[in-house]
């Protein structure tokens, strides 16, 4: 007997013209693992991503979902294998990673916005200090992005003055400000109330349409369903599975993500 076909709700008509993948590589991650201690958190991790690809990542907690990302930036430091991004690998080389974290954007579950400065402020302070751009054109950078993200009106207020929801779409608009090539983004959702997490899906799924390469860590599977070109599944620091959204959703080979997805979509 055919299981039913798992619809996955996302509000919005999603444009894929503009969602083209390339032939030319993004990421690349071949054998990489890593240590906390005598803790192996990731375990022999191989993966491709091309310019324009756009992938999730799920699994249970502790599975090393975010782990994988931060150490696609240096956040955090891997013991074996090789990151490259972007064709530089990433060593301990100082100016490599700097190099990597220029063109690579990070949202994360928590803001991250300096409470003290302005939205303005929040959104120019690394394009006027990294990228050495000028204060008036990083202003006017800025207030793109943040019309881009909805809220251009909230330029000169201060985070504490403005929803979750609103906070981690200037999250998003500040990495936008310094025009990375790829974004990444750790349970950009999981911190908001329930009714803030759609503004910020929306912004995401508007970046997708861009052809912005992307990778995020989530459990927001509507919006898996609707804008990923490749889902991933972890479990115990390893990929146990991945394949296109419809295949991966309607037709786990795994028993692992089997179980996961009946547990997180109530199947």
């Amino acid at each position: 007997m055919t299981k039913p076909a798992i619809e996955l709700p996302v509000e919005r008509e999603i444009n894929t013209s503009q969602m083209k993948v390339s032939d030319e590589v993004a990421i690349q991650i071949t054998g990489m693992n890593k240590w906390f201690g005598t803790f192996h958190v990731l375990r022999d991790i191989d993966i491709t991503v091309n310019r324009g690809e756009r992938i999730v990542v799920c699994g249970p907690s502790g599975s090393g979902k975010s782990t994988l990302i931060r150490c696609i930036n240096r956040l955090e430091e891997h013991q074996s294998g090789q990151i490259i991004v972007d064709g530089t690998e990433l060593t301990s080389d100082l100016k490599n990673i700097d190099k990597v974290r220029s063109e690579v954007g990070m949202v994360f579950q928590h803001f991250n916005l300096f409470p003290h400065l302005s939205i303005l402020e929040n959104c120019t302070l690394a394009p006027i200090w990294v990228r050495k751009t000028p204060r008036k054109e990083a202003e006017e950078i800025a207030m793109h992005f943040l019309e881009k993200v909805k809220i251009p009106e909230q330029a000169l207020k201060y985070p504490g003055q403005l929803s979750g929801g609103q906070q981690q779409r200037v999250a998003i608009a500040r990495s936008l400000c310094m025009k990375p090539r790829i974004m990444l983004f750790d349970e950009p959702t999981s911190a908001l109330d329930p009714e803030m997490i759609k503004e910020v899906l929306d912004t995401m799924i508007a970046l997708a349409e861009e052809g912005m390469t992307m990778i995020c860590v989530t459990h927001e599977m509507g919006f898996a369903q609707a804008v990923a070109n490749r889902v991933i599944f972890m479990d115990q620091g390893q990929i146990v599975e991945q394949n296109e959204p419809r295949e991966f959703f309607n037709n786990p080979k795994s028993e692992r993500t089997q179980l996961f997805l009946s547990q997180i979509l109530g199947h």
